[in-house]
């Protein structure tokens, strides 16, 4: 295990004020298009999810020098191929059951937004990113109004957002390279730099590329400790708000760059920290206590998985994107069993957005077919509720009050009353 120790930031990076702010009703759009997004690259982007946008793209060279962590490794056990022997992978193709709901659509002030995974603060308000317009953004249902606040070095990176106790808010900025901590009430910043990686430049022989660690995802354990996936270092972070310590766990014995590429990440009832690879193909969990990680290997091939969520009981459940299909694991046996999705063209993409409610439900987006979907485990099939607006590619999703489901489209927040 590897670590670092927090240094304090200047006084421009600790404590700056919102900036960048603006607050529009849903629904009034400017027609101004983004510099930085075609048409054309938007779709190919969110068709691909992360190959194109937040791998490819993020090989490029950062200005500056980065923080450094002393070396170290976790104790990697790597046991998926034997966890998924030794189990009976049992695949279930489910067939679905179309249903109504209520939908109501919010479109942003402006177009080619790019909105990313949301969270919900207590007070009902949805806070997500928008990587296309490099806003971290909160949407308040009851005013129907959006605040959009530029961060600090913002570089159009805001993947994940995490609402916390105390409804302040966390954020990653993965080109910017570093975990973000955002005070609504006083409007200021803290900001966690990550340490830069040194790789050859594949283009020019004998010369070296400074890349970001890039953070992906993040989830918070009920001790507020702050943990992330490092998409391009090949490892799982944590962060310790109290004491500004960050921690570093690498993947693999030896230390390897874009090569497992590490997703989602989420914490157990247990405290165990689950994550997935997505070129690796394994779900992992790391013990916060040891750093033991132990790697579970899903069944069948070509099935990078993605989001990743525990419901109450421990049951870690994690979407595939080209597959299509959703997986349960049962860590106590190591067993999967995969839900498929049935699709009107097998070709145009799968499973992305995960959400599990306090009750058991799992619900999912399901981008090939513009729904939002709810698996009935009892009866091995899926709920499916048509999004009204075509082609709106639902992303993230996230549970609210009264059963509300909220999810984020390319420019529009949608809700659905089921």
């Amino acid at each position: 295990m590897s670590h670092k120790k927090y240094l304090p930031p200047s006084k421009e990076e600790g404590n700056t004020p919102e900036t960048g702010r603006l607050e529009l009703p849903a629904g009034h759009r400017t027609h101004h298009l983004s510099s930085r997004w075609s048409a054309r690259r938007r779709r190919d982007t969110w068709l691909l999810l992360g190959v194109l946008l937040f791998g490819i793209a993020t090989i490029f060279a950062l200005a500056g020098g980065g923080t450094r962590s002393s070396s170290g490794s976790a104790n990697v056990l790597r046991s998926g191929r034997l966890a998924a022997t030794a189990t009976k992978a049992q695949s279930i193709t489910s067939p679905t059951l179309t249903a109504t709901g209520e939908f109501q659509e919010y479109p942003l002030p402006q177009s080619d937004s790019q909105l990313m995974r949301p969270a919900i603060d207590h007070e009902g308000r949805l806070w997500f990113g928008e990587m296309g317009r490099n806003y971290l953004a909160v949407f308040d249902p009851r005013t129907r109004t959006f605040r959009q606040m530029i961060p600090p070095r913002g570089r159009f990176g805001v993947m994940s957002v995490q609402v916390a106790s105390d409804d302040t808010i966390w954020f990653v900025e993965q080109y910017a390279n570093y975990i973000g901590h955002y005070f609504p009430t006083t409007g200021h910043y803290q900001v966690y730099p990550l340490p830069t990686l040194t790789v050859p430049d594949p283009s020019h022989a004998g010369k070296t590329l400074t890349l970001p660690g890039a953070p992906n995802e993040l989830a918070l354990d009920t001790r507020g400790t702050v943990w992330f996936t490092e998409f391009n270092a090949d490892a799982v972070g944590s962060l310790d708000p109290r004491t500004g310590l960050m921690r570093h766990y690498p993947l693999a014995a030896k230390r390897t760059v874009q090569t497992l590429v590490p997703y989602g990440v989420t914490v157990d009832p247990q405290g165990m920290v689950w994550f997935t690879e997505m070129s690796g193909e394994h779900v992992g969990r790391l013990d916060p206590t040891t750093g033991r990680i132990r790697l579970f290997t899903p069944p069948g091939s070509d099935m990078p998985p993605m989001e990743i969520a525990s419901d109450t009981h421990g049951i870690i459940w994690v979407t595939t994107f080209s597959t299509g299909l959703l997986l349960r694991l049962d860590p106590r046996t190591g067993a999967f069993t995969s839900y498929a999705v049935p699709f009107s063209d097998p070709h145009t993409g799968g499973l992305y957005g995960l959400a599990v409610t306090a009750a058991g439900e799992v619900w999912v987006t399901v981008l090939a077919e513009n729904t939002i979907a709810r698996l009935d485990v009892a009866a091995h099939r899926f709920i499916s509720y048509r999004i009204p607006t075509p082609g709106s590619e639902p992303l993230g999703i996230v549970v609210g009050a009264n059963h509300t489901l909220w999810f984020t489209e390319v420019d529009k927040i949608g809700m659905l009353r089921p």
